[in-house]
């Protein structure tokens, strides 16, 4: 996720564009297990040979993300391009813009934030979604999409065997109730240091950085970020800043604490289409739109945890969850 202001560099568009020429519109990721129809059909009408190219960038989630998509697509009818696992989020918008994607899954803050130049997140998940898809939609004819219930945004967690301990504690609104020597931090030097990050979090939930009698500075340790999920789950503190569809949560059995004054900003992940595409054919919006209502916070760890623990293909993945859900089946 990127929370700085986006900045439209020649650069980007050349770097994407090398990516099409050198790789004919496929990437070397480009496998996907061969699939039947399921819930998802080939839409009614299509003309002869229809084309979608799917983009996506190059971390885990959005790789699995990218490879649903690839699958929704040619159970959809289409002959699917597989341009996934593009190195960054530029890049990745900016086939999109030119036309030369069709479509990928892309978070509502990054587009506010990164993408549209606004300086602060919305926290309401409907509201960030609307302002999103209005503004894209007018200034670059780009068609937001139904959103998931998957918000990969920050959050603070905990290790399950110590919320007893910690007075039950399951909501941010109640880490001021803690006694300062339990109010320990785990966080990276970005978080700590952010306009949007640490204290003005601590400052919302009644607490002050750097009050001994609040949050000493002795109680926030900087972490980098992979770092941050072991040493919370090693005891090093007792809450740690995370990102809420990691599957270290899961394997780890981390417990998120319910961000419950809204903090955080919506990083609600929705299908985002080239205005051209989806006007020629309209009801691959329906298809995604039956897709994204099963895209939770736990279904994206369990996926997200199969992959970078457990060392399997996101393209494997993103297919069994297709086929459990009866969107595809196998052939």
């Amino acid at each position: 996720m990127n929370a700085g202001k986006w900045i439209k560099s020649t650069a980007l568009v050349a770097a994407a564009g090398m990516l099409l020429t050198g790789c004919g519109l496929s990437s070397a990721g480009s496998y996907v297990p061969p699939a039947g129809p399921g819930s998802i059909s080939p839409l009614p009408n299509l003309p002869g040979n229809p084309t979608m190219t799917v983009t996506s960038k190059s971390f885990t989630e959005q790789l699995i993300l990218g490879k649903i998509a690839v699958l929704a697509g040619q159970a959809a009818g289409f002959k699917v391009n597989d341009l996934t696992g593009v190195p960054g989020s530029q890049p990745a918008r900016e086939l999109l813009l030119s036309g030369q994607a069709s479509v990928l899954w892309e978070y509502t803050g990054t587009a506010w934030l990164t993408y549209l130049g606004h300086e602060t997140g919305i926290a309401d998940q409907s509201e960030q979604w609307q302002v999103v898809h209005d503004q894209d939609l007018e200034e670059n004819g780009i068609l937001w999409g139904k959103p998931a219930p998957m918000n990969n945004t920050y959050a603070m967690a905990v290790r399950s065997e110590a919320v007893e301990d910690l007075g039950g504690i399951s909501k941010l609104s109640e880490l001021k109730d803690l006694d300062p020597e339990d109010l320990t931090f785990c966080v990276d030097a970005e978080f700590n240091s952010r306009a949007d990050g640490l204290n003005p979090m601590l400052e919302l939930y009644g607490l002050e950085r750097g009050n001994p009698k609040s949050v000493p500075d002795t109680n926030v340790g900087l972490y980098d970020t992979g770092a941050i999920y072991s040493a919370t789950d090693n005891g090093a503190c007792n809450f740690g800043e995370v990102f809420t569809t990691d599957g270290r949560i899961k394997a780890l059995d981390l417990t998120v604490l319910e961000d419950d004054l809204g903090y955080f900003p919506a990083y609600n992940v929705s299908p985002v289409f080239f205005g051209e595409f989806s006007d020629k054919y309209p009801g691959i919006e329906d298809v995604f739109a039956s897709i994204a209502p099963l895209l939770t916070d736990e279904a994206l760890q369990e996926m997200n945890l199969e992959v970078d623990v457990n060392g399997r293909e996101p393209a494997d993945v993103a297919f069994e969850w297709m086929v459990a859900e009866g969107f595809i089946t196998e052939p």
